[in-house]
């Protein structure tokens, strides 16, 4: 909207040339709008103009030039306010101008259709738009798992009975870089008999692995096998805590895979997996532990030739289980609630079998691993050099001097 505002002469009393005044009364009215229309409110403003300006017309002469600018704002005050009130035209007319805008949509395709309650929006792409599809709602479930994983891990719980011997640090450490290896969250428990040495726990700080060093405080004198009580302590000390993972006995002479650890994670109740045993007096490897129908167990692999055979026919290294069948009875359906322990009191070799009893029913409640048991995922070796003595300290308390003849 425009408006022509012209100039006032600051003289009242000066005539034009063509003979009229400054604020001539009988010019007749301007036509404000283009279809004649709002004259009314225009007749109105004329009548209330015409006795403003007859007011000022015969008001006294005051010599004050303030009062005649006073006025003369206030007029062009008023005319303006009463200008931007009044709607001129109507709204057909600023359609018809240059400055209308005008607003194009690209053509929209909506497709409805359900997918678990989901309604998927398909929009038609534009040319410079480069998204196709748009679909509200809670995205599928499954489809998310395939791309986040939103399960933990289960934390491991590896238990490993020691005792001084030549090759301890060897075996302790190449354990300990084994399970540095294996993806957290996993607590290796170490357990030593009577007293705790400085070496272990040294090699434990620096194996950069989460540990706890425990000592099995035990008479040895009527002590037939020392590794019942000292994994019988790591199950008290895990009882006790209410640890929560997946427990395994791991010996530190044997041999493990990282496959071995990662496919424990997936044991739900007790899993377990075949052992290849290697002896000095034998040139050929023994396998023992489960036979396996996909996941099911359906056997057991056994060279006995005694006639009292075992009931689970595994190694101590051969299986794993959840450690909460320890201290939650009521959540695996225990007919018992007496702590479940190694027993030191049947034969040698039958640890394993008694144990496996208190967790267990059946070959029914055991999970293989892996699939169909068709990997060697570990070794049980027989290695052990019992001709060489175990230095104090670790360290020969004298250095030994050579002297060699000079030819």
């Amino acid at each position: 909207m425009a408006s022509i505002r012209r100039t006032l002469s600051p003289y009242n009393d000066r005539s034009y040339q063509n003979g009229g005044t400054p604020f001539s009364l009988h010019s007749p009215p301007h036509k404000l709008s283009p279809n004649g229309k709002n004259l009314s409110l225009l007749s109105t403003f004329n009548v209330v103009l015409r006795q403003f300006l007859a007011g000022v017309k015969h008001s006294k002469k005051v010599p004050n030039t303030w009062r005649k600018s006073f006025y003369r704002c206030l007029f062009v005050f008023l005319l303006g306010f009463l200008l931007g009130m009044a709607p001129f035209g109507d709204l057909d007319d600023t359609r018809n101008r240059d400055f209308s805008f005008e607003v194009k949509l690209a053509p929209i395709n909506v497709k409805e259709h359900v997918k678990q309650s989901v309604e998927d929006v398909v929009v038609a792409k534009p040319d410079n738009f480069a998204l196709d599809t748009v679909e509200l709602g809670v995205e599928n479930r499954s489809n998310v798992k395939d791309r986040f994983d939103y399960s933990p891990r289960k934390q491991l719980i590896v238990v490993t009975p020691t005792y001084n011997r030549a090759l301890q640090a060897f075996y302790l450490n190449r354990l300990g870089q084994v399970l540095r290896l294996v993806p957290p969250p996993l607590i290796w428990i170490v357990v030593e008999m009577n007293a705790a040495s400085e070496e272990t726990a040294d090699m434990l700080r620096n194996a950069g692995v989460m540990y706890r060093h425990l000592v099995c405080v035990k008479n040895s004198t009527g002590v037939k096998d020392r590794g019942v009580h000292q994994r019988n302590t790591a199950l008290e000390h895990i009882e006790r805590h209410k640890l929560d993972g997946i427990v395994y006995f791991a010996d530190d002479d044997n041999v493990y895979s990282l496959e071995l650890f990662e496919s424990m994670r997936e044991i739900g109740r007790f899993g377990t997996w075949p052992v290849a045993m290697l002896a000095q007096s034998k040139n050929k490897a023994i396998l023992e532990g489960p036979v396996c129908n996909g996941s099911q167990v359906i056997g057991w692999h056994t060279n006995e030739k005694s006639k009292v055979l075992r009931r689970f026919h595994v190694d101590m290294s051969g299986f794993a289980f959840n450690s909460t069948i320890l201290w939650d009875p009521k959540r695996w359906k225990r007919p018992t609630s007496d702590p479940i322990r190694q027993l030191d009191s049947v034969k040698e070799g039958f640890q394993e079998t008694t144990f496996i009893e208190q967790v267990v029913e059946d070959e029914s409640q055991m999970e293989a691993i892996p699939q169909g048991c068709i990997k060697i995922m570990n070794w049980h070796l027989h290695l052990e050099a019992h001709e060489l003595f175990y230095p104090r300290g670790w360290l020969l308390k004298k250095n030994l001097d050579v002297v060699l003849p000079i030819k």
